[in-house]
């Protein structure tokens, strides 16, 4: 069974985030990452090269491929800024009819720019799902 690529590692998120050329999705980044770390009250943590994570739970897939993995983070990619919503968005219809602008995948949010969501949203959604992941799986 392959191994999972995207592990947790020891590399700062702040100083990853601090070194994005781009200023305005720099940012957002920061706001997202604050936001994160409130409503968590966990520290960002790296995984891989390129997302930031907070908090982890243990999973194991139907294919009984097993590991652990955040219960929420972030991305910024060059076409957006991506959002890993561990407990995807059918339980969230509500909330998520009233965030704004974005396109959605099995458990990611892709936003453009911050600007066009409800922070206040998008801070409830956050803490709904890593509540949720929190009380439905095992702590890392």
């Amino acid at each position: 069974m392959a191994e999972l690529k995207t592990k947790l590692t020891e590399q700062s998120a702040v100083a990853f985030l601090n070194q994005l050329e781009n200023d305005s999705r720099r940012q957002d980044c920061l706001t997202v990452l604050e936001l994160m770390k409130e409503v968590t009250g966990e520290e960002p943590r790296m995984w891989g090269e390129s997302i930031v994570g907070f908090g982890s739970y243990h999973y194991r897939g139907k294919s009984g491929r097993e590991g652990d993995w955040m219960l929420v983070g972030f991305s910024p990619r060059k076409q957006n800024l991506t959002l890993y919503i561990m407990a995807g968005f059918d339980r969230y219809d509500d909330l998520v009819s009233k965030l704004g602008k974005f396109k959605t995948g099995k458990s990611c949010l892709y936003i453009n720019k911050l600007t066009d969501v409800d922070l206040q949203i998008l801070r409830e959604l956050v803490k709904q799902s890593v509540d949720y992941m929190r009380t439905t799986h095992s702590p890392d």
